[in-house]
């Protein structure tokens, strides 16, 4: 199967019990790092978006129509399928990864386990982040960056300017990049200030934006966090400097309201 895997990636990777793992494809070898001069356009981005969601939809156990995890995202982001100009969709992975993603073509996945620990007001804050990063076309760049890793061309390819189609192993290199990758201080920056915005717009409680990065800090603090979980990377260094940034902002506007302090939740939220 030749499908292409360019997401997004917000959280990185936590383990949790009684989940299946993200399925990412096969490892790939060492390749060679050809098509510097590659042009990538938004097309290519959103066409290459699409093709590699319909491949990750086949390769992990997506929720239902009738799932409680899908009923709770339609619940909460129904009304925005259709978001500042971008046409957007939803589904749930069942997978022990604590993670979400968006891609160009507007494909939005949130992963079960990031379900469980976040709060409605916190799931808003955090695809609020994902779709950001697709408004201010972060996702085209992080796309170029991991498909220049993953594409084996030889000469007479790179001198065409083309996006090559990337093989089953390739699809693996190329995923493994995207977890590798961070985007630029302004990049993160930006998407926290989208979804802020976004929460503010819409009138949800923008203190959740706050509460969602304290949670990762919790996340990758290590100690009283790492009950039930297993720390594989931390993505996110700067989550308290983040909320504390979200704070400021919420004070400004007078929405500012102490959410007490932060812990991880004991039960699932998702029911």
């Amino acid at each position: 199967m030749k499908k292409t895997v360019f997401c997004l990636m917000f959280i990185g990777a936590m383990h949790l019990v009684n989940a299946q793992k993200i399925n990412l494809g096969k490892a790939a070898g060492v390749i060679s790092n050809g098509a510097k001069a590659l042009t990538f356009t938004n097309e290519d981005a959103v066409k290459l978006s699409k093709e590699s969601v319909e491949w990750m939809d086949k390769n992990n156990k997506v929720a239902g129509p009738k799932d409680p995890y899908t009923i709770r995202l339609n619940k909460l982001f129904g009304k925005h399928k259709s978001q500042d100009g971008l046409n957007l969709n939803y589904k749930v992975y069942l997978v022990k990864d604590i993670n979400a993603f968006a891609c160009a073509d507007g494909s939005v996945r949130v992963f079960s386990s990031l379900m469980d620990i976040m709060t409605d007001e916190e799931l808003l804050a955090v695809i609020g982040h994902e779709i950001g990063h697709v408004k201010n076309q972060d996702t085209k760049d992080a796309m170029k960056s991991a498909y220049l890793k993953a594409a084996a061309l030889d000469a007479a390819s790179s001198a065409s300017n083309t996006v090559a189609t990337l093989n089953e192993g390739q699809i693996g290199k190329m995923a493994n990049a995207f977890l590798d990758a961070s985007h630029s201080k302004k990049q993160e920056s930006e998407a926290d200030v989208y979804s802020y915005n976004f929460m503010k717009a819409n009138k949800y409680n923008v203190v959740g934006a706050y509460t969602a990065f304290k949670k990762l800090a919790l996340l990758s603090e290590g100690g009283e966090a790492q009950t039930g979980f297993e720390k594989m990377f931390n993505s996110h260094p700067d989550s308290n400097k983040r909320a504390e940034a979200v704070k400021k902002r919420a004070e400004k506007d007078g929405l500012w309201k102490d959410p007490g302090t932060v812990s991880l939740p004991k039960t699932k939220l998702t029911k």
